[in-house]
């Protein structure tokens, strides 16, 4: 991390101070009323939607919940978190940890330099993420998960991403541009979390995550190939992986997204090819390869319905 942001970060806060001094955490600096529930009045200006905070150290912070979704980045060090009072997980630097806002959440004391942010984020930020990453992809659901006023269905997100350049380098300029309170900083921040999004999306298979009792781990699974398969995805096989019937399991996702497995897919492959059209330089035909169809005349219909355009003058569009 730059070293202006991490001697900035680490510098001791007067509520640290006091907790040094002998004190402990004091918890009406963080709710509102009897609930142990952080409530983002407290923690954000009037009209911002998003702020940081640096993690505070040298004492444990009991079980409580968010009314807002936070997202906590390891910059150095190492913290221990418990959600939803089973789920332990180790924090590593250069790692993200997503937490729903209807989870809950305990941390464990943290040391001198185990520095950490706190990205405090009320959910119509997302706003640009979500039209940026698209529909029914895990990130889209943990972000819709969090709109509703009942219990989330994925718990948390955490990314095991310290090795990715491109992550990283997005990270430190969410946190650059709050603490150097940039102009435009508004739509800079929107615009920089849905790259940040689009780029985690890439690396599912780096990533731990906690889901609701109510939604079966074989929809998770089902997603999670995807993301990560979307050109040879066959619902066959997930079927045969998990040894149940490919009626059970089309079934309970359609149960659990609101859309069938091949209507999933096709979203996502047709968001792949118009992103292809957009950034590269490949044909029509090989692009139609690159995403796993063999039928040209079926790509452009269904391409056509989506977009209204045919993928040649999509891509003179958005040019």
């Amino acid at each position: 991390m730059n070293a202006y942001l991490l001697e900035k970060l680490s510098v001791i806060t007067e509520e640290e101070q006091r907790i040094l001094d002998g004190n402990e955490v004091d918890i009406s600096n963080y709710v509102s009323g009897k609930n142990f529930v952080i409530d983002s009045a407290k923690m954000l200006e009037k009209g911002r939607l998003i702020s940081i905070r640096p993690h505070t150290r040298f004492a444990s912070f009991p079980e409580h919940r968010h009314n807002y979704v936070e997202i906590i980045y390891m910059c150095s060090g190492s913290t221990n978190h418990i959600i939803n009072n089973k789920t332990r997980i180790t924090l590593g630097t250069g790692e993200l940890l997503l937490i729903n806002q209807h989870a809950s959440h305990s941390i464990e004391r943290a040391d001198y330099n185990d520095i950490a942010v706190n990205f405090i984020v009320l959910p119509e930020f997302f706003d640009v993420a979500l039209t940026m990453i698209g529909p029914d992809n895990l990130l889209s659901n943990f972000l819709i998960s969090s709109l509703r006023n009942v219990n989330g269905d994925i718990g948390f997100l955490h990314f095991k991403v310290k090795d990715v350049l491109p992550v990283q380098n997005l990270v430190e300029n969410l946190i650059w541009s709050l603490v150097k309170r940039i102009p435009n900083y508004k739509r800079i921040n929107q615009v920089t979390m849905g790259l940040l999004f689009l780029e985690l999306l890439n690396y599912t298979d780096c990533m731990d995550m906690e889901i609701d009792s109510n939604v079966n781990s074989l929809v998770v699974s089902a997603l999670r190939e995807i993301e990560e398969n979307y050109k040879n995805a066959n619902l066959t096989e997930i079927a045969k992986r998990f040894n149940v019937s490919v009626a059970y399991i089309s079934r309970l996702i359609k149960q659990s997204t609101g859309s069938t497995f091949k209507e999933l897919l096709q979203t996502k492959k047709l968001s792949v090819a118009a992103s292809l059209l957009t950034n590269s330089r490949l044909s029509v035909d090989d692009i139609i390869a690159a995403v796993g169809y063999d039928n040209t005349s079926y790509f452009y219909r269904i391409f056509k319905e989506k977009y209204n355009l045919s993928p040649t003058l999509y891509r003179k569009m958005v040019k």
